[in-house]
């Protein structure tokens, strides 16, 4: 009996053979589940407006939903490959423990990010234009409501408390980082990303590049559990993407964005390639101190001129990444769109190349 499952394990039970059975399981969730999701947000009226579309048309707002269900599924399959047929357990080269940790973050994130999509479907005001626009949770309150995603990675202690800091070299944060720096950073990841948006195909198209170009920096370094999730991450996003690309079927929401966020702070704090993350995530923070400039009021959305394209907010006065492209010339929604995902790609790739 033993020899007769020898193939089977070898197929499945090895360690790349099951995360590519893993991502396809995320692709396909994700792919077949979205339509679904696109139906049920479009009967309960959870919807937002597509600023970029002539009418202002309003459309299913929720893609966390989707591509936090690939995953989860994704991840799933991959422990049970490793634990089932492999039986690898907690001192292995997977730990069980730090991917369900991982998948409770995953949970709790998506249904903050639900919540405040939900939230706004209550609160609809009436612009000067005729068009309703939805108002979610206070700004002041999104990083308090992060928080608690960061809880399972504080109890299992992710990570490693040493760091190697530019200038001044490797520093033992001791309980600190557990308990400060672990939270922090998982909170500034989740809102960080939030800060970059209003374009169709823009949050997914970035997150695709950016847990690819991790998971594969991380998977070669050994460090399988944060591949594994930032990998089946990318597969997810890859699936959404077909419905999000321009002209977008649903929209990102908060739920796609926390979620983008946790996923970055989550893998990097069990890879323990935090350097890696600054990196790759260099966009978001260019992002942050340019929204500071405007003390977090400037919006990314142009404005729509006769021909399609985008006319900036602000004029000449740069408050975001978006800007600096409806700057440069009569462009549409997807060349900005398509520009910042070549500024990512080009971040994405340095890890490979300067650590």
């Amino acid at each position: 009996m033993k020899r007769a499952l020898c193939p089977w394990k070898s197929k499945l039970g090895g360690r790349m053979e099951a995360l590519l059975a893993a991502v396809l399981v995320s692709f396909l969730t994700t792919f077949f589940l979205t339509p679904k999701v696109i139906e049920f947000l479009r009967s309960i009226r959870v919807v937002a407006v597509d600023f970029h579309k002539r009418g202002k048309p309003l459309v299913p707002a929720s893609g966390g939903l989707c591509v936090s269900s690939g995953v989860l599924l994704g991840i799933f399959f991959y422990t049970a490959v490793q634990t089932f047929l492999f039986n690898h357990t907690a001192g292995s080269l997977v730990n069980p423990v730090h991917l369900l940790a991982a998948t409770s973050s995953i949970l709790i994130v998506t249904l903050t990010g639900f919540l405040d999509d939900l939230n706004v479907k209550a609160r609809m005001v009436r612009t000067k234009d005729g068009v309703n626009v939805k108002v979610g949770f206070p700004q002041w309150i999104k990083p308090v409501l992060t928080l608690p995603g960061a809880i399972p990675l504080v109890v299992i202690k992710a990570g490693v408390t040493r760091m190697d800091l530019p200038f001044i070299g490797v520093v033992d944060f001791g309980l600190l980082y557990p308990l400060l720096i672990i939270p922090v950073g998982f909170i500034g990841a989740s809102n960080m990303v939030n800060m970059l948006g209003g374009f169709n195909g823009l949050e997914a198209g970035m997150g695709v590049i950016y847990t690819l170009s991790l998971g594969l920096y991380i998977w070669i370094a050994g460090e399988r559990e944060a591949a594994v999730l930032l990998l089946t991450a990318s597969a997810a996003l890859l699936a959404f993407l077909r419905y999000n690309w321009c002209p977008a079927k649903i929209l990102a929401g908060d739920s796609l964005t926390y979620l983008l966020g946790s996923l970055v702070a989550t893998g990097v704090i069990l890879g323990n390639m935090e350097r890696a993350g600054l990196i790759v995530m260099t966009p978001f923070i260019v992002e942050f101190f340019l929204k500071a400039r405007s003390r977090f009021k400037a919006s990314c959305i142009g404005r729509i001129r006769e021909d399609g394209s985008l006319e900036p907010p602000y004029g000449r006065k740069i408050y975001s990444w978006t800007h600096i492209f409806m700057n440069l010339g009569r462009l549409r929604e997807v060349d900005v769109t398509i520009g910042l995902l070549a500024v990512q790609a080009i971040f994405a790739l340095l890890p490979f190349f300067i650590l």
